[in-house]
């Protein structure tokens, strides 16, 4: 597996592991991983009806004494004529919440896509968690079903702006 640096500032926590590319054996552990920590109800989201039909860019897990403790995907999407990835869920076990995993799961997600040269990110999530990265509102970014438009929110890279119907980049 691949090593993603994280840019961690120097008095963020340190983890046991490296945060590394997902690859195909990690699949089974990640949709673990995810339905431990957002139980059956993800699947009736929007959010999850659109990570169905996008490709999966990339995903992102850590592993520490053998077992995956957090993970993540980015999905390659359409926002308006925007090019983005959807990012999404973000997974942290039970015990390694609140430690600071989830936001370096995010920074390598950023890195990715700024290293992709997309036009920037777009997710549904809590806006007081994810202005901390730059995240901002995108009231312009149509989702394919119902959401609450407050958590659609945008990192960009460009000027170019999520405007428009969001649908899976094929």
């Amino acid at each position: 597996m691949n090593a993603a640096p994280a840019s961690a500032p120097p008095d963020d926590p340190q983890f046991a592991g490296a945060i590394t590319r997902e690859t195909t054996a990690d699949a089974a552990a990640v949709d673990a991983l995810v339905i431990a920590a957002f139980g059956p109800g993800r699947f009736a989201k929007t959010a999850e009806r659109l990570r169905e039909r996008a490709p999966l860019t990339t995903g992102f897990c850590l592993y520490e004494g053998g077992r995956l403790i957090g993970s993540v995907r980015l999905w390659s999407i359409m926002a308006g004529e925007a090019r983005s990835v959807f990012l999404g869920p973000i997974a942290v076990d039970k015990a390694s919440r609140s430690t600071g995993l989830g936001g370096e799961l995010v920074r390598v997600c950023i890195e990715e896509a700024k290293r992709l040269r997309l036009d920037g990110i777009l997710l549904v999530g809590d806006p007081p968690y994810f202005s901390r990265f730059g995240f901002k509102p995108a009231p312009d970014a149509v989702l394919p079903g119902p959401v609450d438009q407050r958590r659609v929110m945008w990192l960009p890279f460009t000027e170019t702006a999520p405007v428009g119907a969001v649908r899976p980049d094929a």
